[in-house]
């Protein structure tokens, strides 16, 4: 029997899908038995045990994702060019800067653009900085009319004032307490954020838009990049630009992002080592948690309703979590020994916490090998309890999204780590 379902889960957006007899499972003792594979042991079986071999297991892991998973993103044999749109040293009373920078990636005659929202103390010395991706333009963390409202695609909410894929100035501002960008420069932080639709639309364009246009020209293989992997591609060139600027720290930037884009910043930390801290909001299946688990989201349902986020290669594994060569919490392990934070909300259930959890302490071998506690614990903490070692955790009151408790464990584990 078909039902029709509406998931609410993908940043507010309905999504009503056609689907045979699913039913998404919140019950522990549904869970099915599973053994994650070995962290630790390469594929010929030899056995990891010191920080050199590391490499050559985190080299194995980053390939294996790249064919099953997410699939291999072309490197960059472009031009990076920029323009500041617009610019005030004296905001917030001369307390900061706030800036738009447009971005254009050229290769050959094809080119693209990217629109920055770039935030940064005016303290006269380098700081560290967030970057990160928002879902609904720049305009909705800004309050005035100098932040442009994005031209690019963009999914329908009538809260967020985006109809026709369209956005519009209905959403200005109504995601400034999401980017909570005065706090973020009173701790002594920047904050940079960009809409990830110019990046690549989130919907099924047959990969004919955004970063993949650059590369027309190639024919796709089963294992080639998909749409996480065309957003953290983006991301690290918004850094290749980033290392020129005179304002940031760039051996102290932090990438962050929530829901699916927290599987992209999850990506973008494990295929580029730039970044020195990694922070995945509410990410679930594909992201932090554990696909074994088949809790919540499920790797048979992200085939199913979105599988332009993942390479062709890995629709193989509809419903086969256990075929899988890889699993999640080697995901988080490609980040040792740099600081990792997973943070999951109680009642988002679909995001699956316990198996985020879960996923941060079988990554923790990983941090040992450098001499580091990764995940300090191995019970599930209370709510609003964080714990934080190299890896930090929470699991906050309430649902999905990212909120200011979040903000305030990501600025305080980067303080300890930065």
């Amino acid at each position: 029997m078909k039902t029709i379902f509406t998931l609410i889960y993908f940043v507010g957006i309905s999504i009503q899908v056609l689907a045979q007899d699913f039913e998404p499972n919140y019950e522990e003792g549904k869970v099915p038995e599973y053994q994650l594979p070995d962290l630790l042991r390469m594929e010929n079986g030899h056995l990891i045990t010191n920080k050199r071999q590391w490499s050559n297991r985190r080299a194995e892991l980053v390939e294996i994702f790249e064919n099953e998973i997410y699939g291999k993103s072309p490197v960059w044999d472009g031009q990076i060019s920029s323009k500041v749109i617009l610019e005030n040293k004296d905001y917030l009373n001369g307390e900061a800067t706030r800036k738009v920078v447009k971005l254009t990636l050229k290769r050959g005659e094809k080119s693209l653009d990217f629109n920055l929202l770039v935030f940064y103390p005016n303290s006269g010395k380098q700081v560290p900085a967030f970057l990160g991706l928002n879902f609904y333009g720049n305009h909705t963390i800004s309050s005035d009319e100098q932040v442009a409202v994005p031209d690019a695609w963009i999914r329908n909410n009538e809260k967020m004032g985006s109809f026709n894929n369209k956005a519009s100035e209905k959403g200005r501002g109504q995601r400034i307490a999401n980017w909570p960008y005065e706090e973020i420069l009173t701790r002594g932080y920047g904050l940079v954020t960009m809409y990830y639709g110019e990046i690549d639309p989130d919907y099924e364009d047959g990969f004919k838009d955004g970063v993949h246009a650059l590369y027309s020209e190639r024919k796709r293989e089963p294992n080639s990049w998909a749409s996480i992997a065309g957003w953290a591609w983006g991301l690290s060139r918004v850094m290749d630009f980033l290392e020129g600027e005179d304002w940031i720290d760039n051996k102290k930037v932090a990438v962050l992002g929530h829901s699916r884009l927290g599987k992209a910043a999850l990506w973008t930390g494990a295929t580029d080592e730039r970044f020195a801290m990694v922070i995945s909001n509410n990410s679930g299946c594909g992201g932090a948690a554990l696909s074994r688990r088949a809790y919540g989201e499920t790797v048979g349902r992200m085939i199913e309703v979105i599988p332009y986020w993942f390479s062709d290669s890995f629709k193989v594994y509809n419903k086969r979590e256990n075929d899988l060569p890889v699993d999640q919490h080697q995901l988080l392990a490609l980040m040792a020994p740099r600081p990792l934070y997973v943070a999951s909300g109680a009642v988002d259930k679909w995001a699956d916490p316990k198996g985020e959890f879960l996923s941060c302490v079988a990554a923790s071998p990983a941090y040992k090998l450098f001499g580091k506690v990764g995940m300090p614990a191995t019970v599930l903490p209370p709510l609003d309890q964080p714990v934080m070692g190299t890896i930090g955790y929470h699991i906050r009151s309430g649902g999905h999204g990212l909120l200011p408790y979040d903000w305030q464990q990501y600025l305080d584990f980067a303080d300890r780590h930065f």
